[in-house]
């Protein structure tokens, strides 16, 4: 009595009976690959969603850089004109299903343009170090103070003595209560007094920069 043949299938060479491990084994690859298909589709739908919504806070120098056509730039309009919750959940929905028309390329400069918002300028990151450099000489020399008036003529000299003395009070203080290898703890005032000065950094960079336009 000859034998049933078994019932199966080549992959890459090698028989596969139905049934077998090795059969089921393949059925659940090629389950998972689609389910994670399916998921990546979704992660990819919601991150478009998502970057049309952060498009909409996008500044108009890096949004002037893209090229979005006229339909969707008429759709993010909208959307920031639209203050009903209703209203603008739908016109998401809708800037989301342009967005899902985009090109990998156009895609990706929206990410870059987003990123560029989201990290500091040079300038910023030059200003933060020259505020840390200047806090630390105000709170470390008493001659800073003179200097530094010379800079910002508009700061408050009282206020300005006021937090230096409090912020060395508060260093003393904590030195005293440090234990090795602890990070060093610093108080209000130390802060105050960095966002004075950033802040009259920032004054002074504006007003170079409408000199420099008012010359041009």
């Amino acid at each position: 009595m000859s034998r049933k043949p078994t019932k199966g299938y080549f992959v890459r060479g090698q028989f596969v009976a139905l049934g077998s491990e090795l059969d089921l084994e393949l059925k659940r690859e090629l389950k998972g690959s689609v389910d994670m298909s399916k998921t990546d589709l979704k992660k990819h739908s919601d991150h478009l969603q998502q970057l049309g919504q952060d498009l909409l806070t996008l500044r108009s120098d890096l949004m002037a850089r893209l090229d979005l056509g006229d339909k969707l730039l008429d759709a993010l309009a909208e959307a920031r004109r639209i203050t009903d919750f209703e209203g603008k959940r739908r016109q998401m929905q809708f800037i989301g299903k342009l967005m899902r028309k985009l090109d990998d390329e156009a895609v990706a400069a929206i990410e870059a343009a987003l990123e560029e918002q989201r990290k500091p300028s040079a300038a910023e990151t030059l200003r933060l170090h020259q505020a840390e450099q200047w806090r630390d000489r105000l709170v470390a020399d008493d001659q800073a103070l003179t200097d530094w008036l010379k800079i910002d003529t508009e700061a408050d000299a009282q206020q300005l003595r006021t937090l230096i003395r409090q912020a060395r009070k508060d260093a003393q203080a904590t030195a005293a209560q440090e234990r090795p290898g602890e990070a060093v703890r610093h108080g209000r005032a130390y802060r105050d007094i960095f966002q004075q000065v950033k802040a009259a950094l920032a004054r002074a960079d504006a007003q170079d920069d409408t000199d420099t336009a008012d010359h041009d």
